[in-house]
């Protein structure tokens, strides 16, 4: 016996069998393409770039400081007549008053002990200044002037850029070049080449160093103390920017 339902109705049967083959090709074409990974391969690079200069600020610190005095009037008095009189003395050394600045000014009551009393003694004032130098040969004879003029506290001497911007350009600019040179050779390792830049970042730059000196020294103005001019070497600053690059890869 013929089987009814395919002599009647043959094209629906191979209609059938057809949309199930193409369904299972489908099915299995889709899982190939799902299993293929598509992601662009990507590699990074980092390097620094350096750019050595002198300072050409330096940021000169110093002041005064009284001893003990019967009362707190006359401590002040004698600070604010020796500190008027170092002010006047860096002033004369070409120093303007937008360079000059106070960093601390204070007064303080002076104790003594004895047989665990607390005795008064009096008072004690304290003013220091900074004082930014533009012209780095008169960091010397700016000590020796203000020194000789009364200050009996040297705090120290800190160097500077004073617009490290331009420094910085130039420091990138090697990183940059540096970088790119890594990553062309790390791509023709792998044998690959670069296709194009996905990414840049960007560390280092400009922190001044520490101060240069230190000093803590206690003049005696009635002795008429004065320091020598002395020699202050500048050196040169280390300016590091450091670059990383990304790029995608052919």
């Amino acid at each position: 016996m013929e089987d009814t339902c395919c002599s009647s109705h043959k094209p629906a049967c191979w209609v059938g069998v057809v949309l199930v083959l193409l369904a299972g090709g489908f099915y299995l074409t889709g899982k190939i393409i799902e299993q293929k990974d598509f992601t662009p391969m990507v590699i990074s690079v980092d390097a620094d770039g350096k750019v050595s200069a002198p300072p050409d600020i330096a940021v000169v610190s110093f002041g005064v400081q009284t001893g003990r005095q019967s009362s707190a009037q006359q401590a002040i008095k004698l600070l604010a007549d020796r500190m008027q009189e170092v002010i006047d003395a860096v002033k004369k050394d070409g120093i303007e008053d937008k360079d000059i600045s106070t960093d601390s000014l204070s007064l303080n009551p002076a104790f003594d002990w004895k047989d665990g009393q607390q005795i008064p003694r009096g008072f004690e004032a304290n003013q220091s200044l900074h004082v930014k130098v533009r012209d780095l040969d008169k960091i010397g004879a700016i000590l020796s002037a203000v020194t000789a003029a009364g200050a009996n506290q040297i705090g120290g001497v800190d160097f500077t850029i004073d617009d490290p911007e331009k420094l910085q350009a130039m420091a990138r600019e090697k990183a940059i070049a540096k970088a790119e040179a890594k990553a062309q050779k790390l791509a023709a390792e792998l044998g690959k080449s670069l296709k194009r830049l996905k990414g840049f970042s960007e560390g280092g730059g400009y922190s001044p160093p520490m101060p240069y000196a230190k000093a803590n020294i206690a003049l005696d103005r009635a002795g008429g103390a004065m320091m020598e001019s002395v020699p202050v070497p500048t050196g040169e600053q280390d300016i590091t920017v450091t670059v990383t690059l990304t790029y995608e890869l052919n």
